[in-house]
């Protein structure tokens, strides 16, 4: 038999097909190609050019047997590529051929499609399978048709929309190995199912009112003595309930949603009161594009997000109008996604308004999606549930994305992008899994070339959300037949998720990854960035190689490894997590235990004065006491810590409710204003370039005490910070000759500064890249675990930072 030809996937460009020059072939053809359609699409372009043979899912690729004519064989090949379907993605086309007469005599004619095997899986292949997909434009005429037989019927579904990743239970893709094998199909949609020209051919979740899944609605009060028969419309019924301003629980995708009228605020603090949920902003569906404009300002690149078939939530600048307030609590951005099911299309047509739809959950759980889960969980937060009988094999939570200057950018990967692959520069040479680290928890499986970011998770302190990574890890190794021979772990030793790799491998088999080279790395890779670059990762907190707190941090780093160039000076944490929660005893942590570095000394306490006065002094006593003595004190040199200080020193939060909210604050009083940079000072020290926020932390009380209004000078901190990242990268560039700057970590979720900084850095010469497929908070943490774990196993393609710049 003759050598396999081989058409990979060209960066940037559609694979180039490989050619068969002989009566026959056998065809295999990589990517996302089960559930979008493809065998239908092989089918329509055999018969159309004039093939003999078989198309058939084998594991988590497609494969065909074909015979005709040189030309037709060449055309096909090609056409693999070129005419597939608008869901699908072809990595490589591999065509053998054969030159055998008689093999190509017994092919099958006409053309057809077989049943799929579950084939091992080899050491290359690699198994895809693609998310959820939103309802199409076909399916939704079909839906509002009175004459269709599907007319409101809220599971209709094609190959071009509907559940993939939430029903799938193995692969390959067939009904049978997902959770519609229950239902069978009535002679309609079976002829549907078998019919080449229609749309629904060998769409496996098909379905209709005479077979397929049923809505249903019930109360709390459905189980006592006397309850009255269930709703006629089940839907209409919820929409009632949502309308006299109740909260309903609605089955979805991916798991349960809870949802009220976003116009009644009374309703969304009732949300809030149950949910536990007091200050994080809620988002809310929309029917579609047009009431999402009526919101919000929504530009080209947003209205495309917002229709496009993953339909994530997107964070839109919202204009005045009748959302109650309480949904943003605050907050600068809307969070809006249009409905995306059929379900939700009937539902937000009978309800006649935006609705609140969160995640079905108390506080920091995961997401339920089990209905006795649900139902125990849910039942003393929702006043009704609008479910369905098909089961949910997978958690999704909804995706949540923004557009920065022009750039898409991933603040939450879920339903509709998970667990699709993304590329690894460097591919790993052994099948490895990242833990990631324990806020906003997902991990990473990788194979070759090939790393599947599973979807957010939640906080792993949680014990139910550690219970669902466990349930999620072991569902998505299944389907991807990939059993990992390293684990990949941050160095926090406290992490239950550097705890998990600890008690599942030996010391051989895992690798510690440093927080802040994960950050930049998870950038790095996702722009195909294998050589030198400069990492900037602003954060929280994350574990340095030196023991201590590191989060603001500039980094000359590969994917193999870093030297820390520059970073924030250190201040101390009163109380440790405590002062996460409570941004006052950050403010006095930078006021009474700032690093003492040359050139500047202590914050004046005059300046401090009105600020400690303002405080319980018996907690002043305490952090004084706690900084003095370095009692349960660590030292962070963290740049989402100063943002937390400068907003207790302005007044704007003292106690965080949840992550971030007091940074929040911060960038919302900024707004766009106008406005110049702070004093500050840049000190060497230790190798290190080093920014002393001492002299800004003391103009920002200059300022207030001389009744400078906040806003001003909240954009003016933002201003000094952008200002110092400038100068640190500019210094750096010098020193390294390396002008490619990779910036992450979760500061930079701040539209204010990530844009200020693109901005001036491409002004300044830089090539700029920031994280836009996955998410550059902790959630991209397990990606560039992965890019740098496979980059190490691989040997040297990359040059290796030295120790001395």
């Amino acid at each position: 038999m003759s050598t396999p030809t081989h058409a990979p996937a060209a960066p940037g460009h559609a694979p180039v097909a490989a050619r068969a020059a002989a009566p026959g072939a056998r065809v295999v053809v990589t990517g996302v190609v089960q559930g979008v359609g493809f065998r239908p699409f092989v089918w329509r372009l055999a018969s159309e050019l004039g093939l003999a043979g078989r198309v058939r899912n084998v594991a988590g690729r497609v494969e065909l047997e074909v015979g005709g004519s040189a030309a037709s064989l060449t055309a096909l090949t090609h056409r693999l590529t070129s005419d597939a379907p608008p869901r699908s993605r072809v990595d490589a086309v591999t065509a053998t051929p054969v030159h055998d007469d008689g093999w190509v005599a017994a092919l099958p004619r006409p053309f057809r499609i077989e049943e799929s095997t579950s084939a091992a899986v080899d050491a290359v292949t690699e198994r895809h399978f693609p998310p959820d997909l939103a309802t199409c434009p076909a399916c939704l005429a079909d839906l509002t048709d009175p004459t269709d037989r599907r007319y409101h019927y809220p599971f209709t579904n094609c190959t071009d929309c509907g559940p993939r990743a939430t029903i799938i239970d193995d692969l390959p893709y067939d009904r049978a190995a997902t959770t519609m094998a229950a239902f069978e199909l009535c002679d309609a949609c079976a002829a549907e199912y078998a019919d080449p020209a229609d749309r629904r051919f060998h769409a496996e979740p098909v379905a209709c009112p005479s077979c397929g899944p049923q809505v249903a609605y019930r109360t709390a009060l459905d189980a006592a003595p006397g309850t009255p028969a269930p709703p006629h419309d089940p839907i209409r019924a919820a929409a009632a309930d949502l309308r006299a301003g109740r909260i309903v629980a609605v089955k979805g995708l991916g798991g349960y949603h809870l949802a009220c009228d976003a116009t009644d605020e009374s309703a969304v603090a009732l949300l809030r009161e149950r949910k536990r949920r007091w200050a994080k902003p809620f988002a809310i569906m929309v029917a579609d594009l047009d009431a999402a404009r009526a919101l919000a300002d929504v530009d080209d690149a947003e209205a495309a997000l917002l229709t496009g078939p993953q339909a994530p939530i997107v964070l839109l600048r919202p204009h005045p109008g009748p959302i109650a307030p309480s949904v943003t609590a605050g907050a600068t951005d809307l969070g809006v996604m249009l409905a995306y099911t059929p379900l939700h299309h009937l539902l937000m047509a009978a309800v006649g308004r935006p609705i609140v739809l969160t995640s079905g959950n108390v506080a920091d759980e995961p997401l339920a999606t089990d209905d006795d889960d649900a139902t125990e969980r849910l039942g003393p937060l929702a006043d009704a549930f609008l479910v369905h009988d098909r089961p949910i094999r997978a958690r999704y939570d909804d995706s949540v994305t923004r557009v920065d200057a022009g750039r898409v950018r991933m603040l939450r990967r879920g339903r509709g992008y998970a667990p699709e692959g993304l590329p690894l520069p460097v591919p790993t040479a052994r099948p490895l899994l990242a833990v990631g680290a324990e806020l906003k928890h997902t991990f990473t499986l990788a194979r070759g070339g090939v790393a599947h970011v599973a979807p957010h998770n939640g906080d792993l302190e949680d014990l139910r959300t550690h219970t669902a990574f466990t349930d999620g890890l072991a569902h998505l190794s299944r389907l991807l037949a990939l059993e990992p021979e390293l684990l990949v772990h941050d160095l926090h030793p406290e992490y239950l998720s550097t705890k998990y790799a600890m008690a599942h491998a030996p010391a051989h088999r895992r690798i510690g990854v440093q927080h802040h080279h994960a950050h930049v790395a998870s950038c790095a890779a996702e722009h195909g960035v294998a050589g030198p670059f400069l990492g900037v990762a602003y954060d929280g907190l994350g574990m340095g190689d030196d023991g201590t707190l590191w989060g603001g941090e500039v980094l000359l780093a590969d994917l193999r490894g870093y030297r820390r160039l520059a970073r924030f000076a250190r201040a101390p944490l009163p109380g440790g997590a405590l002062a996460v929660r409570r941004p006052y005893r950050m403010a006095l942590g930078y006021l009474l235990g700032a690093e003492d570095l040359p050139g500047h000394g202590a914050v004046d306490p005059e300046l401090a004065a009105a600020f400690v006065a303002g405080l319980d002094p018996r907690e002043v006593a305490t952090v004084t006491t706690q900084v003095r003595r370095g009692l349960n004190a660590p030292q962070a040199s963290s740049a989402g810590r100063l943002f937390d200080a400068a907003a207790a020193l302005l007044g704007l939060r003292q106690v965080a409710e949840y992550e971030a909210q007091a940074a929040i604050d911060l960038e919302r009083a900024a707004g766009d204003l106008p406005a110049a940079p702070l004093p500050y000072r840049l000190e060497r020290s230790g190798g290190l370039v080093i920014y002393d926020p001492r002299p800004t932390l003391a103009a920002l009380l200059a300022g207030q005490a001389a009744g400078t209004p906040v806003p001003e000078l909240a954009a003016a901190l933002h201003e000094t910070v952008a200002e110092v990242t400038r100068e640190l990268l500019a210094d750096a560039r010098t020193a390294t000759s390396t002008d490619v700057v990779c910036l992450s970590g979760g500061v930079l979720q701040n539209r204010r500064l990530s844009t200020t900084l693109l901005d001036r850095l491409t002004s300044d010469g830089f090539v700029v890249h920031v994280n836009e497929q996955v998410p550059c908070n902790d959630g991209g943490i397990s990606y560039g675990q992965a890019a740098v774990a496979a980059a190490i196993t691989a040997g040297a393609p990359t040059p290796t930072i030295p120790e001395e710049v």
